[in-house]
Parts: C-alpha cells; structure tokens; sequence
C-alpha cells in the first residue's frame, strides 16, 4: 500500500475535495467544472501544495480504509506469488552466433539478460551476462526498461530506461565484451532503437515537450546528443512516428501515422543519410505498414477492404500496389512477417487466432497452423533471423498456462519447448471455460469467454473484465492471478465488446467517434444476459477496466449502478471532454480520430458530454469502487481520477466504498516490478471480494 507516516492518525472521514467555480463555453454550451483547480499548471511537474495534499489525503483515507483487509490482501498476494516461478528463464532463441534468454533469480523483481555463442556447452561456462535490470533498478522507486538493442555485430548493446513512470526514457550504449559504458547518453526518448550505418550509428525518437514523437533521429557514436541529426519531421500534431527495422535488416522503416491514417518512408540501413523513399502518400482512412524482400515490396493495408489486404509493389515503382491476398470479410489480416524462404500471416477469423506459412514462389501453398484447443491465444513469438526452418510460436488459452512451441515448417510439427510452470500447482482438470455470444440490444452477437471452476456453484459472483478502444483485442488468455477469485467461486469473463477489433476491423470501427456508445451498451448488456443465464445475479457481478476501460467502467455505473457490487477503475480516462478540448495535452490532437475532436466539431462536443463519465456523474446510488491513479501518467493525467472521485463524493446519494489510490512514483502502468505489481492485483481482489461478501 501507500507509504504513510506511521505515527499518523488514521483519518475519520473521507476527504472533501474544495469546489472552485469553473465555467468555460464552446460552441455556445456552458460547462462547469468545480474541480479543475485539480490540474496543477506546472504539470508535469506537480508541486502546488493544495494538490499534494489533497491527493495524500485520498491515500491516507485509502489505507485507512483498506487497513483491517491487510491480512487478506496479504494471503491473496502469497498465493498469486506461489504460483509464479521465482527463479525461471525463458527459452534461447538463436540471433547470428548467440543464443539470446532473459532470466529472474530468486526474489528478483526484474530481469537479466545473458546470452552464449551457438554451440557452447550450456553449463553456465560460456554464459555472459548483457544487461542487469536489477542492478540498474536498485534504490529506484520505478524502473522500466524501454528498448534494448544488440548491435549487428554482436558487439555493443542500447538500451533504454525510465525510472519514475513519465515514458521518457534515456538511451545508453556499452560495450559487451567489457561492460564498458560510452560516453553516449539520449536522454528524452520514446521509441525503438535501431542500429545503421554499419553499427556507427542509431535511429531513435524523441518525446516533444507535448509527449509525442514528431520525429526521427540519428545519434553518431561517439558524437555529442546536441549534434544528432533529424531525418524525419512529422507536421502533423496528430501523428507520431517511428523506425524499425526491415526483416532481412536492409531497410530503416520510418512509419507515421495517427489511428486512422498511415504513411511509411524507406531508407538504407548502410546509409542513413540517404534521401527517404516514400512508400505512398498517406490518404486519409487509409493505413499501412511495409516490409521488404529481393526488390519487392509487401504492403499490409486496408486501402480496398477493412479487414486490410496484402498487396506488392516493386522498390521502383512503391505506389503500385497489386493485391497479393485479397482482403475478406471472413478473415481479418491482422500482420505479415517476411523471411527469405516464405513468409507468415497472422489473423483472426471469427474472433479466433490464425497463423499461416505461405511461400513467395507458390502462391497456393498455404499452410495453416493447427492448435490443440477450440478456443485459445496464439501468435509469433521472437524470430529474429532472416533465414529459418522453425518459428517460434506462443500459445495458451483461458484454462492452459502460457506455452512455446517450436514450429517446424518441413514436417508442419509443433514441439513443446516450454510450458509455464506453477509452483504452487496447477490442475486444468478442476476448470471450465467457455465462448458465449450475447446478443446485444441491437441484436449484434457479442462474444463472451468464460473461465470457472467445474465445482462451482451457481448463480454466484462474477468478476467481468472489458476494454473496447483503439482496435485492440482481449484474447481468452490464460492468468495465475485470475485463479485467487476463480478458486473462491468467481467466474471469470471478458466481454469482448465493440471498439476492440476482436472480430475484425468493423468491430473496432462499431465503437468508436459516433458508435462509441455501442461500447457501453455492449457491456451492460453482456453483464445482464449472464445473470439471465444464471452465472450470476445483479449486484454480484464485480467489473474492472484500465485506462479507456476504465473510461468504460465510469460509463455503465452512471447508466446501470445497480448491477454492479463492485468496480475497479484503473488509471480511467473519465474526463473525456475536458481532455479532448485540450490540444496542448499530449494524446489529444493523436485522439480526435478515435473520439472526435469537439473543438471544431459541435455534434462531437455533445456526444463526448453525453457520455464523458465526469461530465455524466449525477444523483444517484453509485456502487463500491476502487479508483487508481499515476502522479507521473503522461497519458492519463492523475487529475481525471482524482476529479472524478471528488464529484461522485458530491454527487451520490449513498456511502457506498470510494477509494482513491494514486502511485505518487509511477506513471500509467502502476508500480514496476513483476512482484510490486501484484500487491496492487492483490488490493483490488480484496477490495472486490470485502464489497461482495465472499468468504476469504
């Protein structure tokens, strides 16, 4: 919990948040807003006192309250812990003459990442160690590596790190062999780092003072950060760009885009200062990303078809695009992975994983790979050389741990290298998951996974999971942190509701600008049919979202408080209006594609405040919820949570639990570390179990 100074005496009553009089009009509708003294000017740096204290007044009512569960949040984070193997590593995958692994030690809450030359005795001889996440990150509050990079030669590493939660990050270089760090230090970065010019040099981004990447740079090794040279500007306030890295390592792919419109430029890996090729002029609505093989290239886009299609185009003519794969209204192509001998496509159909090995030189081959269950997670996993005869594949599903499998294209085998290991103990036998589609008012089928124990008694309580923004899916994968609530009778759902492209790109586009109340309702209506079918009953159906899901979860206990006994908003995107009228903020202008923007557009401004979870908050019974917050969060400012508990403490009519925890270290993802962020896992299940009664 939150550190509080141990002499302190435990607070009576919740904090009361002052109201200071706001009002603002656009497009003629006045709008108050008595908390928005809550945004301190200087942010980022936040140091004005009444906004300190406030914030530290919310944590205090919190381990007060939460103070007499201790001994089960405790217990829960003991069990969550035993089923995680404490000293584990993953599997070598092959990179040029080393195998590559990250490993944890006993205890550790970070990583180290070693390596050996290919056909050294693994005995431990030959192991050397590249990186140390847990030296790096000792004393600090916070860490997260950002990128990590081994230079073509094998000789150097690049690496990234934050260590206070803002996603801006600093890159550094060393010398492998030695440990020798450079002089090189980029301090402000917010990408991926690539190696070019024969390992001289590296293309990188920066974080603008508004947190966007408008740019791409190159950094000389051995040359002062001042002198970096940029090779890619990007006008556009609403897009961010990027490099990567072509599969057979030839080109830099310099890609921009925002969350409806993309564009890519190529330039040589050998020479970095070359004019960039542009692929083809971006169009609005249109995206797409490339890659590259023998003077061909492929293009993944959604120019003619949502579902995208895969087109090709020769290096000298890039803006003749012929389709290669159509687009489908069955198949959503999801990626394409090139290697020399054939290439790979991934996608979902049906709401389903699919991954298939296709071949340049025979365009009917088509090779599915096949997988042991009816409903499950699949995808590539890391296969970084150019040339291979196996792919590295990851796999598991709601009841089967997390699983890697070697792919062997001659005889189309799936070789198990490594399942995820349960110390405490593990039996896929007890549990039952399953796939429902509820159809929602509209009459669209909404898929519905579920996982429970087979002895489970029913009706009984049900804890449902949702997110539905951004085209981003939830798969039916597995959790051991899950099973803390499954093996205390819970069932475990994950609505997989519109706004995510689960079920391909008009699923993501049903729940987003105009249709972004489908996402809403498709939840509400997912909670209600699963009480219809007897899984549960209303008020015994615990609900939790994260950032846009929590902008979820502040929607439906406005619309339908009643059938909730508990709520765990994480890091919620609740002050949707205020935040998209703000152009200085850093995601906004990159957000009106997905919500609209309501500084120019008046139908926007009032669809965002019919639905804006602060702007809806009105009196009525509100049910138990939990509300977290990062102080350092660059993309959901710590004052949409705060306001947004501050109002419902006005606003409500009953003394239902409130809880405000804000991170006063951390950013958007909450406390770093693999066992500091289970405590927080370990908080809300006691939370939710303490709201619904169940027995600990």
């Amino acid at each position: 919990m939150a550190n509080s100074t141990p002499t302190a005496q435990p607070p009576a009553l919740p904090p009361v948040a002052a109201k200071k009089p706001h009002t603002f009009t656009t497009h003629g509708i006045e709008v108050s807003d008595d908390y928005a003294w809550m945004r301190d000017p200087g942010y980022p740096v936040v140091k004005d006192e009444e906004v300190l204290a406030h914030l530290a007044a919310e944590n205090a009512w919190f381990e007060a309250r939460m103070a007499p569960h201790q001994p089960l949040v405790d217990t829960l984070f003991r069990e969550m812990r035993g089923r995680i193997k404490e000293a584990d590593k993953s599997v070598p995958q092959k990179d040029g003459d080393f195998l590559y692994w990250i490993e944890f030690e006993e205890g550790a809450e970070y990583k180290k990442w070693w390596r050996r030359p290919v056909g050294a005795p693994d005995d431990g001889s030959a192991d050397e160690l590249i990186l140390d996440e847990v030296a790096l990150a000792e004393g600090k509050e916070y860490f997260r590596l950002g990128a990590i990079s081994v230079s073509n030669d094998g000789m150097m590493l690049a690496w990234s790190a934050d260590d206070n939660g803002s996603e801006r990050f600093t890159a550094r270089i060393k010398v492998i062999a030695t440990g020798k760090m450079l002089p090189d230090e980029i301090p402000g970065t917010l990408s991926s780092l690539v190696w070019a010019a024969g390992d001289t040099a590296l293309v990188y981004s920066l974080a603008n003072e508004n947190w966007r990447t408008d740019n791409v740079r190159l950094h000389w090794l051995g040359k002062p950060a001042g002198e970096d040279v940029e090779l890619f500007h990007e006008d556009d306030e609403g897009f961010r760009c990027g490099a990567s890295l072509s599969a057979n390592e030839k080109w830099i792919v310099v890609s921009t885009g925002d969350h409806e419109t993309g564009e890519a430029h190529l330039i040589p890996a050998a020479d970095p200062l070359a004019t960039p090729l542009l692929v083809k002029a971006r169009s609005a609505g249109v995206e797409y990303d490339v890659d590259e093989r023998d003077g061909l290239l492929y293009i993944h886009t959604n120019d003619t078809h949502e579902n995208f299609r895969l087109a090709t185009a020769p290096l000298s003519a890039p803006a003749d695009w012929t389709t290669l794969i159509a687009g489908s209204d069955d198949f959503y192509l999801t990626g394409v992975d090139l290697f020399r001998d054939f290439y790979v496509i991934e996608g979902r159909e049906r709401g389903l994983d699919r991954i298939e090995v296709r071949y340049y030189d025979d365009p009917a081959r088509v090779e599915p790979i096949a997988f042991p269950e009816a409903s499950y997670s699949a995808s590539l996993g890391e296969n970084p050389e150019w040339a291979v005869s196996k792919l590295r594949v990851s796999y598991e599903s709601m009841v089967s741990p997390a699983t890697v499998f070697n792919y062997h294209l001659a005889d189309k085998r799936l070789e198990t290298l490594k399942v995820q290991e349960i110390p405490s103990g593990y039996d896929a036998e007890l549990y039952r998951t399953e796939r429902l589609e509820i159809p929602a008012r509209d009459g669209t089928p909404i898929p519905v996974s579920i996982l429970y124990r087979k002895d489970r008694q029913s009706p009984g309580p049900l804890y449902l999971y949702g997110y539905g923004a951004y085209g981003i899916a939830i798969p039916p994968g597995f959790s051991t942190g899950r099973l803390s609530l499954v093996d205390r009778g819970f069932a475990f759902a994950i609505a997989h509701i519109r706004g995510g492209d689960d079920m391909g790109r008009a699923w993501y586009k049903a729940g987003k600008l105009k249709q972004r109340t489908n996402t809403f309702n498709d939840f509400v209506d997912c909670a209600k049919a699963l009480v219809a079918k007897g899984y549960t009953q209303a008020g015994r159906i615990a609900i939790a979202g994260g950032s846009a899901g929590g902008e979820l979860m502040g929607a439906v206990v406005n619309s339908d408080p009643g059938l909730f006994g508990a709520v765990a908003a994480h890091v919620p995107f609740v002050d949707v209006l205020n935040t998209m009228l703000d152009s200085t903020l850093p995601l906004t202008p990159g957000e009106w594609p997905e919500w609209g923007n309501p500084i120019e557009d008046r139908e926007a401004f009032e669809l965002i405040r019919s639905y804006s979870p602060y702007d809806q908050v009105r009196v009525q019974a509100y049910p138990p919820m939990l509300v977290t917050a990062g102080l350092n969060d660059p993309r959901v400012t710590y004052w949409e949570p705060a306001k947004w508990v501050a109002r419902l403490r006005e606003m409500r009519t009953n003394d239902a639990e409130l809880l405000l925890k804000t991170n006063m270290g951390a950013g958007h993802g909450g406390k770093s570390g693999r066992f500091e962020s289970l405590k927080e896992t370990a908080e809300e299940f006691a939370f939710i179990l303490w709201q619904l009664g169940v027995e600990a």
